[in-house]
């Protein structure tokens, strides 16, 4: 006897919340967008002479007080206060962005059922910042300055704060947004650096689709702006150094790209089954047809984004029934660097292969940087915000095309968004994921 087919439910998008490096609200992301204005300027945080970068796309705005996480009422502000003290910096975007989502989507406690409420949240790795560990270093060096391993087990770790660990582990963002929102049904945390956000979002559409919840929290959060991560991006990528102009340092296929610029942000969306969000009035603000994600590496482990990426590509236009002359736009990983951008140009082309359907393409990492696993999620709401206001945003620094990536690049803000537009994001390993988002009809 056979199945009885099942009838995925409609996803659509109620919540938009984000720490980024162009503010802390969409109202303030859309207008740095709409305005050509960079968020990347000389960082503090990466100030020492030892590294080979001295800017970055900082979240300045972002201080970790109260007033940042959105309106709250006073019995949870008292409640994140104690909260906040186990949080890392990327825990504590990913709480204000998240809270700053539940309220765009009009959600508060008593108003969903939390046993049908859940999250899926990206991360990076995360380290621990130099003060964490100071002291304990201090207790294990000898009078000629030298570190002793041998004595960190017995004397260092004590030195320790006794919950060190709990900041900085990465599931700790979906559990901590999860125990304060009171979202007690499926919780997963991932780890894929930058696809993790189209990762989640992709995994919380199917959990909505397929029936398993109502209600979803997706995003992620991320920094490349530690300091040993930027060494280790200095190390393993290509990386824009200094004696740049930090506001013109992030070119995605522009000729004269260098490589990424470092930053850090959060990005969260509440996403809904359709009929419910229709009968509580909540706003909606696209549609998720699509989702899908690709690895694909040489034998002798070489990653191949340009093969990852057009078959996420291919996949989500085949899951979404579109044809390529049926995309609004392609929001780009638009890394800026000379190899990935590269292989980025490749894939769109091998699907977009005919030039009379060369779609629009645009790359907010040109106003940011990398955000690590953040970035595809405020990506996202950028082209949410995109397809609201009726226009595409340029990208920035794009000034010479770089004839090994032809693209379709938007320069300017007079092209329309289209009825949808696809997400993508790829990591150095070649793990790449992509969204199909549509307006909602």
């Amino acid at each position: 006897m056979r199945a009885r087919e099942h009838t995925p439910r409609r996803v659509v998008i109620t919540g938009l919340g984000l720490v980024s490096p162009l503010g802390n609200s969409v109202t303030e992301l859309w207008e740095s967008l709409e305005q050509g204005r960079s968020g990347v300027a000389a960082s503090p945080t990466l100030s020492a002479s030892s590294l080979p970068m001295d800017f970055g796309g900082e979240a300045r705005q972002f201080t970790g007080r109260i007033e940042d996480f959105g309106p709250l009422p006073r019995e949870q502000q008292k409640s994140l206060r104690k909260a906040l003290k186990l949080m890392c910096r990327e825990s504590q975007m990913a709480m204000a962005a998240a809270s700053h989502a539940m309220a765009d989507a009009g959600l508060v406690a008593g108003g969903f059922d939390p046993q049908r409420a859940g999250i899926v949240f990206g991360s990076d790795y995360m380290l621990s910042e130099p003060e964490d560990v100071k002291d304990g270093i201090r207790q294990c060096t000898d009078t000629a300055g030298t570190f002793q391993v041998g004595r960190w087990g017995t004397e260092g770790m004590w030195k320790m704060t006794p919950l060190w660990l709990l900041k900085y582990l990465p599931n700790m963002p979906a559990c901590h947004v999860a125990i304060f929102h009171d979202l007690r049904g499926p919780n997963n945390s991932i780890t894929a650096r930058e696809a993790s956000s189209n990762l989640a979002v992709g995994e919380a559409f199917r959990i909505i689709a397929r029936g398993g919840a109502d209600l979803m929290l997706a995003g992620a959060t991320g920094t490349r702006l530690h300091p040993m991560k930027a060494i280790h991006a200095a190390q393993q990528e290509e990386v824009a150094t200094r004696g740049l102009e930090p506001a013109k340092a992030s070119r995605p296929f522009d000729f004269g790209r260098s490589g990424m610029v470092l930053g850090e942000g959060a990005g969260t969306v509440v996403l809904e089954e359709f009929s419910l969000a229709i009968a509580r009035g909540a706003p909606i603000h696209g549609e998720i047809v699509a989702a899908a994600s690709s690895t694909v590496a040489d034998r002798d482990f070489r990653a191949k984004r340009d093969v990852a990426l057009a078959n996420v590509i291919s996949w989500t236009l085949r899951e979404g029934h579109l044809a390529p002359r049926d995309v609004g736009h392609i929001h780009a990983h638009g890394l800026s660097t000379r190899t990935s951008d590269v292989d980025e140009a490749r894939a769109i082309g091998r699907v977009f292969a005919d030039p009379a359907l060369q779609v629009p393409v645009v790359a907010a990492k040109s106003y940011f940087g990398n955000l690590g696993a953040g970035s595809g999620a405020v990506e996202l709401i950028a082209s949410i915000l995109a397809m609201r206001h009726g226009r595409l945003f340029p990208i920035l620094n794009y000034e010479s095309p770089d004839p090994q990536c032809p693209i379709a690049a938007v320069r300017s803000a007079d092209q329309e968004p289209g009825r949808n537009f696809l997400n993508l994001n790829v990591t150095a390993q070649g793990q790449a994921s992509a969204l199909l988002v549509r307006t909602c009809a």
